[in-house]
Parts: C-alpha cells; sequence; structure tokens
C-alpha cells in the first residue's frame, strides 16, 4: 500500500514517484493493477470531464462525488484530492472542506498557492496537505496560454521562499508545475518533503499528469509538457504501465517536454 511513508523512503532512495489524476473507480482500479504510485483527484476535471475551459467552477460536491469514486475502485493507493476554487478561503472554512474530502477516502488535500496558515490549521487537525507552486490553475480568470513561472531571478527566489515556508507550516508534499526544470531542481534539493513535477523537469522526486493527457484526449492542443502514452501501445492499461515506466527510469520528463 502507498502512503507518506513510502513516499518518503522513494525520495530517500532516489526512485521517482508516479502519479497520475484519476476520477472513476474503473480508472482507480486499472492504475492500482499498473503499480501507479499516487492517484490524483484533481479539479482539472472541470475541462476534461465537464467541458469548462478552465477549473473554477469545480465544486465540492463535483469533489466529493469523485473522490468517492476513486475510493471505490482502489484499496491500496495513496489518494489525494484538490480543494476547488474558494473552498479554502479562511482556515475554518478549508478545515470543514478538508474534513468533507478525508470522510470521502482521500488521504491528503492539495491546495494551491502560498497558504501557510492554512495549512498549519489543516495540519494542526491530523489533515495532511499537499501543496503547490509555480503554474496555479485556479488563479486563471480567463482563456489562453498558460503561463511559465519563475523564469527569472526575482520570481524563481519566489517559488523556493514560498516552498520553503510550505514546508515549515507542515505540507507532506510538494507539487511544482510549469516552471524551468532548474528551478524545480534547486527547490527539490532544499527540501525534505518530496516535490512531485509537472512541467518542472526531471529533477523533481516525482511526476504527474492529466490521465486524459497523457492519452491524447484531452480537448485542445496538448500541452508541451504533456506526452501521449497511449501511441505505439494497444490498450490503455499498456499506456499507463508505459507512463509508470517512463517516470520510473527517468525517461519522462526529457528535454522536449521540459522548459
Amino acid at each position: 500500500m502507498s502512503s507518506l511513508p513510502t513516499l518518503q523512503a522513494l525520495k530517500k532512495r532516489g526512485e521517482k514517484i508516479a502519479m497520475l489524476t484519476c476520477y472513476d473507480a474503473s480508472f482507480a482500479f486499472m492504475m492500482e493493477s499498473a503499480q501507479v504510485d499516487v492517484l490524483l483527484v484533481g479539479d482539472m476535471l472541470g475541462v476534461v470531464l465537464q467541458g469548462s475551459t478552465g477549473t473554477q467552477n469545480v465544486t465540492m460536491q463535483d469533489m466529493l462525488y469523485h473522490t468517492r469514486c476513486v475510493t471505490a475502485g482502489s484499496k491500496s493507493l495513496l489518494i489525494i484530492a484538490d480543494m476547488p476554487y474558494a473552498s479554502d478561503a479562511s482556515p475554518d472554512l478549508a478545515l470543514r472542506n478538508a474534513e468533507q474530502l478525508i470522510a470521502a477516502g482521500a488521504h491528503m488535500i492539495k491546495l494551491e498557492g502560498n497558504k501557510p496558515d492554512i495549512v498549519r490549521h489543516l495540519v494542526a487537525n491530523n489533515i495532511a496537505v499537499c501543496g503547490h507552486l509555480g503554474f496555479t490553475p485556479q488563479s486563471i480568470t480567463s482563456t489562453g496560454a498558460y503561463p511559465v513561472q519563475g523564469t527569472d531571478e526575482a520570481s524563481a527566489q519566489q517559488i523556493l521562499d514560498d516552498a520553503l515556508a510550505l514546508q515549515q507550516a507542515g505540507i507532506s508534499l510538494l507539487v511544482l508545475s510549469m516552471m524551468p526544470a532548474a528551478v524545480a531542481g534547486i527547490i527539490t534539493m532544499n527540501l525534505n518533503i518530496p516535490t512531485i513535477g509537472i512541467g518542472a523537469g526531471k529533477d523533481c522526486d516525482g511526476q504527474v499528469l492529466v490521465l486524459y493527457d497523457m492519452l491524447g484526449i484531452s480537448p485542445g492542443k496538448l500541452t508541451k509538457y504533456s506526452r501521449n502514452f497511449l501511441i505505439g501501445e494497444d490498450c490503455i492499461q499498456n499506456a499507463v504501465v508505459a507512463y509508470v515506466a517512463a517516470v520510473k527510469s527517468g525517461a519522462f520528463p526529457d528535454i522536449e517536454h521540459s522548459f
């Protein structure tokens, strides 16, 4: 069974962590058999499942429903659930919503941005927290290109400072999104907790992709940091197995899929 100690052990050994988003029981069962390490019930479901242009319309009820679905399909994997837009506007509101996600089957919640006060309140109430820095989809209020973060010295230093502040506040895991590989590598070296990259290069402790992106079936153009793992495979399960193998070996992401 995967757990936080398992992820810490993988980081210590230098073995990469393979995470994928997941939204239903069938995929959860299949990912478990494909030896994915962590499942993320991400609010990107607003785009890939609901057809929205962003994540801000995803509700707590949406997240609770899909968390329950994933929990029904996986009995041994660590499950992380996103806190949807505005659900962590205050410490008490964040706690109430996080407790609902944990009751629905999540083992950890993920929140976007540098919110140490929220993190401390959740951790003090026995809620495990995954942070998320770099590009944060909930902050996008209009459609258009997703900007790479940390491209100059000042902004790169700010992400590092935020990461250290979140670690001090008590997060157990940190997603680094859409930033130069060198920046994510420096952050990873400076943290005791595992980092999971998405468009953040190969030096993170693990990788995550949106399931539909890695299968090449998302609406719109595939992002630079994604790869269609279904190409060359004869079924979806083999594509997931190929993804896990590529992450574990360090073959993904390569320079082509990094900033």
